[in-house]
This record gives structure tokens, C-alpha cells and sequence, in this order.
């Protein structure tokens, strides 16, 4: 028994110190990489263009807010997580970080008193950001006006508010890493790469997560459900759900600059994220970032399971589609030109997961409102007008007529998403 015993605890000793050694990869000197920032005009513009393409903003501001003074509660599976203070205030923002703190937090997933961060900040895709990035960032949000607002506390389940807990996560699904340029691709298409892979952080929603929320680079860009909001991300690689690859690259530009294309309309997060970030990044970079996209490797989405549908559930639908759709959207799906997107051949209406379908006629569906598209039309919320099992017959009758081949919605997984 002893010899167990004493077996058990080298093990534990060896495991603990392998979690540890995983948990330090990488790490600056924080001494010998601390130097002083040249901060010109020009840094200043580079950091506030980058935060801009990071889209810090979104999640470090609370609705009404100061900008960038954190408090705004970003809900998990796990329970809550709170964004943190990033102006220079010296006692709750980050006022007395060095430049090399600040990048460790990127690059690392590491505070300045060396506490692990929660993934809700997403240190696993700008751990590829660069040093200079990171310094020009750092001079950018300290050159914000500083303001006083305490951190508020994570609200997270045991055993995820534990910071050995968090450390076994991080060993077994985070390693720190740096961008490669492809000497085989373009200068345009590694350019690309890096935002989309790392400021940008797309595949933290379009990339399927496990149980423990960790996404798997096997799927990067295959689509995967935002946990809790339940928007589905659709697949980036999939010509079936929101690949680009068969797109003129101008339209692909132009769907993230304006958010309309000819192709399809950005909605739920997505509208966010065209709004407050990528409609404000320059031409070159969102060439770039389409260049990456449309060469992104091709892969095949399975359909949904059919649903078959009663004739009273169909003569439903289609009363219910006349009703309350086809004054927009056209007695045969057909659309508006410019205003009201057609239903027939729409691959977000025939795609297998139904949760944004669901999502937008509960409600609603809203473009983004841009410099390029200021006066956007909107779908008004059924929730009031439309019931459960309403919803999954005018659905299933969308998605089954003017052409539309797509499985049927039951009132079960309407009921679910909602």
C-alpha cells in the first residue's frame, strides 16, 4: 500500500509539473523585454486602427459606457466572465503595465500578477499577434483618458473559477505560438491569414467547440453554434453555408464592409462585428482578408436529418407564409432587389442548422448599418405574433418550396433554440 501510495504521489507530483511547464511555454523576461515605448502620432493611429480590427471594444464596454473600461459580463457555459478595464487607469486598468505585460496577456493568456485568463478573452487566437502590433495597441489604449471602474467578479461554476482547473485547460488546449508567412502564398493572402486567424479572431464562432469550450484547429472555420447565444456561425469552408470560394472577390469586400452583398446579408453577431469593426478597416486589409477566405480548402456539410410534414402542417405553413412573409419577401420567395432578400436558393435558408431562421423570425433580423449601406431594411420579431409550432411550419415551408430542398423544423427544435 505504501508503495502505492508513494507511486500515486509521484504521479500527481509529475503531472502537476507538467501542467506547470505547458502553462509556461513561452513566456517573456519581463525584465529584459521591457523597453520604452517611441510613441508617435503614427503609433497612436496603428493601435486604434488594430483595436478597431480586434473589435476590443465590443466586449470592453458595458451598453452606455466608457469605452474600454470593461465591466460588460460575457455569459459561458461555465456562468459569467466580466471583461476588464483597459485604460490607463494605474489602480483598475492597466495603467501600470509595461508594454511587455501587455503583450504577455496577448500572447500568453497571462495577467500582470501572472493569473491565468479565462479563454472568454481570446488569447488562443492573439497569442499570433505580433510584438509590434501589441506595443502599438498598448500606446493606443494608453493613450485613452484614464478611468476608475473596479474590476467586476467572474461568476463561474466550481470547479472553472479555479485557477489549477484552468491550468489543465490550458495545457491541453492552448499552446502560445507566433503568425508564419507561406513564402508559397501571397503577400496578400498571408496578410489576410494573420487578421483573420488572429485579430480578428474568427474562428472563436465559426469553429466548433467541445464540452470544455476548447474549438479543434481539424475544424478551424467549419461552423460551430456561439455558446448561449445560440447563433449558429456558419461554416467559412463550406460552399453550402457561407463560403466565398465560388464569390467575385469584390463581393466578398464588399459583404464585409457594408454588409450587403448580392450574395446574402450579415445578421445577429455577425452584424455586430461588420458595425463596430470591420467596416472601418481599410480596403486593402478586407481584400486581404476575402484573398484568405476564398482560398480556404473546400469541405462538404452533411444535410439535416428530413422532417416529414403533415398536409396540415404544409397548408399551415403556407397560409401562414402568405399571411405574414410574402408582402416582403414575394408569393415565390423571389425577394426585393436591394431591400428584401430572396428565400429561393438562399443557402441561409437551406442550411442544415435552422438556429438563425429560428433566431430572425423570433426576433428579427437586422443588417448591420454601415457607411457603405447607412439606411439598411429590417424583419420585424414574430414572437409576439408567432408561436412555436407556428415558426416551425412556416420554416419547414420556406425551406421546402420555390426549389429549397432542406429538411423540415419541428416545434421541438424551435422550442430548444429559443
Amino acid at each position: 500500500m505504501k508503495r502505492i501510495a508513494l507511486g500515486l504521489c509521484a504521479f500527481a507530483v509529475g503531472l502537476a509539473a507538467l501542467v506547470w511547464q505547458l502553462n509556461t511555454r513561452d513566456e517573456p523576461d519581463l525584465a529584459i523585454a521591457a523597453s520604452a515605448l517611441n510613441t508617435t502620432s503614427e503609433l497612436l493611429a496603428r493601435g486604434a486602427y488594430l483595436a478597431r480590427a480586434g473589435n476590443c471594444a465590443a466586449c470592453h464596454t458595458t451598453r452606455g459606457g466608457t469605452p474600454y473600461a470593461g465591466g460588460r459580463g460575457i455569459d459561458t457555459p461555465f456562468g459569467m466572465v466580466y471583461s476588464s478595464n483597459l485604460t490607463p487607469d494605474v489602480r483598475t486598468g492597466i495603467g501600470s503595465w509595461s508594454a511587455a505585460e501587455f503583450w504577455r496577456a496577448l500572447h500568453n493568456g497571462r495577467a500582470k500578477d501572472g493569473r491565468l485568463l479565462y479563454p472568454a478573452f481570446p488569447y488562443p487566437s492573439y497569442t499570433t499577434v505580433t510584438r509590434a502590433d501589441s506595443d502599438a495597441l498598448y500606446a493606443y489604449l494608453h493613450s485613452l483618458p484614464a478611468t476608475a471602474q473596479p474590476a467586476t467578479k467572474h461568476a463561474l461554476r466550481w470547479p472553472f473559477n479555479q485557477q489549477a482547473a484552468l491550468a489543465v485547460w490550458r495545457a491541453l488546449y492552448f499552446t502560445p505560438s507566433s503568425f508564419q508567412l507561406e513564402d508559397a502564398q501571397s503577400a496578400e493572402w498571408n496578410r489576410g491569414a494573420y487578421l483573420v486567424r488572429g485579430l480578428g479572431h474568427c474562428g472563436a464562432c465559426h469553429t466548433a467547440r467541445n464540452a470544455l469550450g476548447a474549438t479543434n484547429d481539424r475544424l478551424d472555420l467549419a461552423g460551430g453554434l456561439i455558446p448561449v447565444q445560440n447563433w449558429y456561425a456558419p461554416s467559412l469552408t463550406a460552399t453550402q453555408e457561407a463560403g466565398v470560394h465560388d464569390w467575385p472577390l469584390e463581393d466578398a469586400v464588399r459583404l464585409l464592409q457594408t454588409g450587403v452583398a448580392p450574395q446574402g446579408t450579415v445578421l445577429g453577431p455577425m452584424a455586430e462585428v461588420v458595425q463596430q469593426s470591420t467596416q472601418y478597416l481599410t480596403r486593402q486589409d478586407l481584400t486581404a482578408m476575402a484573398t484568405y477566405l476564398k482560398a480556404l480548402p473546400r469541405t462538404a456539410v452533411e444535410p439535416a436529418r428530413d422532417v416529414p410534414s403533415t398536409p396540415r402542417n404544409v397548408e399551415r405553413g403556407t397560409k401562414l407564409y402568405d399571411q405574414h412573409c410574402a408582402q416582403c419577401h414575394g408569393a415565390q420567395g423571389q425577394g426585393v432587389a436591394g431591400a428584401y432578400p430572396a428565400l429561393a436558393g438562399n443557402r441561409a435558408v437551406t442550411m442544415a442548422s435552422t438556429a438563425n431562421l429560428v433566431h430572425a423570425v423570433r426576433n428579427g433580423g437586422f443588417a448591420p448599418a454601415t457607411a457603405g449601406n447607412p439606411r439598411p431594411f429590417g424583419m420585424p420579431p414574430f414572437v409576439l405574433v408567432l408561436d412555436d409550432a407556428d415558426i416551425a411550419a412556416v420554416l419547414s415551408h420556406i425551406r421546402a418550396s420555390w426549389g429549397n430542398q432542406a429538411a423540415g423544423v419541428t416545434e421541438l427544435e424551435v422550442s430548444r433554440l429559443r
